[in-house]
């Protein structure tokens, strides 16, 4: 019988013992808020989650940076204790994290990591264009850490240090046809171990910046307040800590990097649920090679229903937030200047652009295909691998070709060029045959860009139980030639509407009053519940 690598059996060791040592002690303190003020609260970061669209998985993340965004702007951090308290009442209430289950003492490490940042946020040098810049991006490092702190991740961290130990052996680089002046080690360390969090968790910037700055300081989850020689060498440096990360996230190889680990997820994924799955001899299970076998079925069945029912929510709630949006430009900007300004109302236009969108998501999910019969047979095999003490001669190899000089280079960049104009100059001739306005068109090549790219994302998610890669015939081709520049665009207009302050805004003018009413609703309720308790 072969026998189970060292690496998987240290792995279940530290995740049962993690286990063990989190388990709520009897008679702990946790917190507590007003079922009916939370339902309330819940109610309304639902509607917000749909007109705000976010990958489920940063949901919680994206909260916590909203309120800590809102509460930094409102100057609510010159009492820090009490700032912890309400963020992690707020977060309670609004559904993201459990009821009864968070431990008190919890409030004070948010407030340790609060107290951590602000004191950054006070001592690093004052660069007037730079300054807002850097506060932002530690707010969302902060809003990461808090999240991990109210709820745990070992489970991830754990594969995403299993993948990047197995591929740092498996990945060559072909330093022959290599033009970027090379790469070292630490920096292909680096580079893999970004790709493994992007291909295996599809965690975003921020997420990936707390780990790096992990990696460059490694006792940063721990820094107390009260080490102030040690977070004002930190504060004094943070300019340079920032592009240092911006430029292993920016590697001119980065990309090449997350395609071979992409390819190569689906093993970690199925692994991770099986020896994850709370089972007390899950040890004695998978050192079995014919048990294994039965286990990695099973939970690439529940996988994929699980990721069928991802991609069709996250089909309808990003066409939804879409369409809110479409609706609300509608009447606030393109029927009032069709009617009042160019004195023409065209009722057609107006149909297409709010339902051609949502017609488009449809068609790029529905199309999508499920793995090859013979994925599941490829994973068992990859699996066993990971598994057991087997030799594995697996290499994948980091090309990065050279740039083409003079008159070629031009001529690529040219016909890249020429795709553009096609692809847009396609759209505009059939918008302006159906009689569409100047307006009306730009704001339907805005749309169906920015949906193409969210499908095309959608599409990708849906490949993470695939194991290698699928060629691409001469028809995908063409279908790219014509559609990779309207995807391209609207990874652009995402990325820019992303940075745009828009959710601040709605988060001070709306969400502080809301908020308010639900903390008086529920201060209401427990003095209700006090005075009741008097007449007895």
């Amino acid at each position: 019988m072969p026998k189970l690598s060292k690496a998987i059996e240290e792995i279940v060791k530290r995740y049962q013992e993690w286990q063990r040592l989190s388990q709520l002690k009897e008679g702990a303190s946790t917190i507590h808020v007003d079922e009916v003020a939370s339902r309330v609260a819940a109610f309304y970061e639902k509607i917000k989650g749909v007109v705000e669209w976010r990958e489920e998985h940063l949901l919680r993340k994206g909260a916590i940076e909203r309120s800590l965004k809102r509460r930094v702007f409102l100057k609510e951090e010159d009492n820090v204790k009490e700032l912890a308290e309400s963020l992690v009442y707020e977060l309670i209430r609004g559904g993201h994290f459990p009821n009864d289950k968070i431990p008190e003492s919890k409030i004070n490490d948010i407030q340790r990591i609060l107290e951590k940042y602000f004191f950054i946020f006070r001592k690093m040098p004052k660069i007037a264009e730079e300054e807002i810049k850097l506060r932002d991006w530690l707010i969302e490092i902060a809003s990461y850490e808090i999240e991990k702190t109210l709820a745990p991740i070992l489970k991830e961290e754990l594969l995403i240090n299993l993948m990047t130990d197995s591929l740092k052996e498996k990945i060559v680089i072909n330093k022959g046809i290599i033009s970027i002046g090379g790469i070292s080690e630490k920096e292909k360390e680096i580079q893999i171990f970004i790709a493994c969090q992007k291909s295996l968790f599809k965690f975003d910037e921020p997420i990936i910046s707390y780990y790096l700055l992990n990696k460059k300081y490694p006792n940063w989850p721990k820094i107390s307040p009260k080490e102030k020689e040690v977070l004002l060498e930190i504060s004094k440096n943070i300019y340079n800590t920032k592009q240092e990360i911006k430029s292993h996230l920016n590697h001119p190889a980065s990309e090449k990097f997350f395609s071979v680990c992409e390819r190569n997820t689906a093993p970690y994924l199925i692994l991770g649920d099986i020896i994850f799955s709370n089972s007390s001899d899950i040890l004695e299970k998978i050192n079995d090679p014919e048990a294994l076998e039965g286990l990695i079925k099973k939970a690439y069945r529940q996988r994929l229903t699980k990721l069928k029912k991802r991609i069709g929510r996250a089909a309808v709630y990003s066409t939804v937030s879409v369409f809110i949006t479409k609706i609300a430009l509608a009447i606030a900007i393109e029927i009032p200047i069709d009617k009042y300004i160019t004195g023409s109302f065209n009722g057609l236009s107006l149909g297409i652009n709010i339902l051609f969108p949502p017609f488009l998501m449809f068609l790029l999910v529905s199309t999508i295909k499920p793995p090859s019969k013979d994925n599941l047979q490829k994973l068992t095999m990859e699996i066993m691998k990971l598994c057991y003490s087997q030799k594995n001669n697996d290499a994948y190899e980091i090309k990065i070709a050279k740039k083409s000089k003079g008159a070629l280079s031009a001529i690529v960049f040219l016909f890249y060029g020429l795709t553009f104009i096609v692809s847009f100059a396609i759209i505009i001739e059939v918008l302006k045959k159906l009689n569409f306005g100047i307006l009306s068109m730009a704001i339907f090549i805005f749309f169906v860009s920015v949906i193409s790219f969210l499908g095309v994302k959608i599409r990708e998610r849906s490949k993470e139980l695939t194991v290698g890669t699928k060629k691409e015939g001469f028809i995908q081709s063409i279908f790219d030639f014509f559609t990779l520049p309207i995807v391209l665009v609207g990874k652009w207009l995402s990325e820019k509407w992303s940075k745009l302050n828009v959710a601040l805004i709605i988060s001070i003018l709306i969400d502080a009053p809301l908020l308010t009413f639900v903390e008086f609703l529920e201060q209401w309720r427990y003095f209700l519940k006090e005075k009741k308790e008097k007449i007895h």
